[in-house]
């Protein structure tokens, strides 16, 4: 029961109740007065529900919020005996079958033995029928083929056996003795090595030499037909390639990018090291594009105009320095990382090495690969040979502790020198290329004469480290050997002696084989170290001139432009 009570004020000022306005809206005081309640006639009661009494929208059902207390709608008798519309709720009756007993249908508990069950199973899937184990009246006694069933006489696999007659058939049958007075051909004596019957070889040879030559020419192109199954990797021997970058291979001269670019950075014409260089101090050029990590970088002799890198995604890129900066060309020749690249000297041809065991002579313009070497081992560092008549010639430092020299022409190694007690790491020529200097992780220097492979000076100090970075001095007095023990030592090209004076520390490689670099004129030594700087040192004194925020982790390789101060 609700009460429903309005106020309204008459000329008098005295309250009148009204029943018709439900929310008292019209009894709202203009002014402030006091409420004063009438006591002499008391507010109406309706014991009537509280119901909108008009139907605006003409309700027809009963729409209702969880959160409604009161219904404003009289629903009619007729609508609230109306009957369950809609599709009938499927999991509401209890049973939808006839002999449901369960949720999902009709269960019957049943005990039988393994035994017994394995039987029936494999009777079912190998013959195709099995007993029926219900207990119900109505049900099959067998499921599966009947026809089956009642050719086999309703047994089960284990008492269904063969009748002799057929498995004479079946076993198999040995090929007669034969004669012992024949010793060969048709009929003759095989005795209990009689083979059996339906397993002759499908050719038979009168002698065995013939058919094993048969066979092995049989086999041969089994294989070729595996190979072409699989999908040859990208950069696998024999399937080297070259990606060029650039919109045309040739300018409008008709000159490739192998061209010195003089009219933009026209120092290149100077000799290398004529000018004074400075430390450098900001960032001006970054190349990316290599996925992983670069282990190597080399730059075009004399002009240095280009800029080879070699890294751990396989790939070897070639980029330009002075005019664009952009990447010209990528080489896909090996399988795994790659660890060594070298330039012949006019830059036409390089050699790359990489794990995958493989060294590979590419032409620098085309992208061809030329040639491919290997020896079954990995090659950890290639050198062309130095003078313009040798440039046939190329050592390679391996890790089965020999350093090889092959000859690029004939393809075949002409030279070993087996002498380190640990993988090969650097070859460095001396001495007007008489001579070379190797480092290994032996912890030893050796020195050899070319083409001699006998060691003609040997360095090992019992406080040595191993020296996995080796550079030449532009004067070619002095070589640089970045050893392990956080410090860079000096030899001198004629006598091996280490330049005492001369040591250089201050920087942590953390085991890494960071390059040694010197600025063109000789005056700045650099390294690169674990933390991503670059260390500079004097040459002459020794002391630390600047470090150079350069990568955020390992600064493995840095190269100084020949030309630029």
């Amino acid at each position: 029961m609700s009460l429903i009570v309005g106020y309204s004020s008459d000329e008098d000022g005295e309250p009148v109740i009204s029943t018709n306005d439900a929310f008292g809206l019209s009894g709202l005081p203009v002014a402030k007065k006091p409420r004063v309640e009438d006591p002499v006639s008391p507010p109406t009661l309706e014991a009537a529900p509280d119901v909108l009494a008009e139907d605006p929208l003409h309700h027809t059902s009963l729409v209702t919020r969880p959160t409604d207390t009161q219904m404003n709608v009289n629903i009619p008798y007729s609508d609230m005996t109306l009957p369950l519309q809609g599709p009938e709720n499927p999991f509401g009756d209890r049973n939808r079958f006839l002999n449901q007993n369960a949720l999902a249908g009709h269960v019957e508990e049943q005990a039988m033995t393994e035994h017994a069950f394995r039987q029936q199973h494999l009777t079912h899937s190998i013959l195709g029928y099995s007993a029926n184990p219900s207990v119900d009246s109505n049900a099959p006694a067998i499921l599966g083929s009947l026809e089956k069933a009642q050719a086999n006489g309703f047994g089960t696999i284990d008492t269904i056996k063969a009748p002799k007659s057929t498995k004479k058939d079946l076993k198999r049958k040995r090929k007669p003795k034969g004669d012992v007075e024949i010793v060969d051909g048709e009929g003759s004596y095989e005795g209990p090595w009689a083979s059996w019957k339906g397993e002759e070889p499908q050719g038979a040879f009168p002698e065995g030499v013939e058919a094993e030559e048969e066979e092995e020419e049989e086999e041969e192109p089994e294989e070729q037909v595996q190979t072409r199954k699989a999908k040859p990797k990208r950069g696998a021997p024999g399937l080297e390639s070259s990606v060029f970058h650039g919109k045309s291979l040739v300018d409008y001269q008709g000159r490739t990018y192998m061209y010195p670019p003089y009219s933009e950075a026209p120092q290149l014409q100077h000799e290398p090291g004529s000018q004074e260089t400075f430390i450098p101090k900001r960032c001006i050029h970054t190349w990316t594009g290599h996925t992983q990590g670069v282990s190597v970088i080399r730059l075009f002799p004399n002009t240095g105009h280009l800029l080879l890198s070699g890294s751990m995604d396989t790939k070897i890129k070639l980029w330009d320095v002075y005019t664009h900066g952009n990447c010209l060309r990528t080489f896909h020749g090996h399988m795994k990382h790659v660890k060594d690249l070298t330039f012949s000297n006019d830059g036409r041809r390089f050699l790359s090495c990489g794990y995958d065991r493989q060294i590979k002579l590419w032409d620098t313009e085309t992208g061809q690969c030329i040639k491919r070497f290997s020896n079954g081992k990995i090659p950890y560092v290639v050198k062309f040979h130095p003078d313009e008549d040798k440039q046939h010639i190329f050592l390679a430092g391996m890790s089965d502790k020999k350093i090889i020299q092959y000859d690029i022409n004939s393809g075949e190694i002409t030279q070993e020198y087996d002498q380190h007690l640990g993988p090969v790491n650097t070859i460095t020529f001396v001495d007007e290329n008489r001579r070379f200097v190797t480092t290994s992780d032996d912890k030893t220097i050796r020195a050899w004469d070319f083409d001699i492979p006998v060691v003609i000076k040997y360095i090992a100090e019992p406080h040595m480290h191993s020296m996995p970075a080796v550079t030449l001095h532009p004067s070619k007095k002095y070589f640089a050997a970045q050893s392990l023990d956080n410090q860079i030592l000096v030899y001198s090209t004629d006598n091996f002696r280490q330049a005492r004076n001369k040591r250089f520390a201050g920087h942590s490689v953390a085991g890494y084989a960071c390059q040694v670099g010197f600025s063109p004129d000789g005056k700045w030594i650099s390294s690169g170290d674990g933390e991503g700087n670059v260390v500079f040192w004097e040459w002459k004194t020794g002391r630390i001139k600047s470090r150079l925020k350069a990568h955020s982790k390992v600064v493995i390789a840095h190269e100084w432009l020949p030309h630029d101060t």
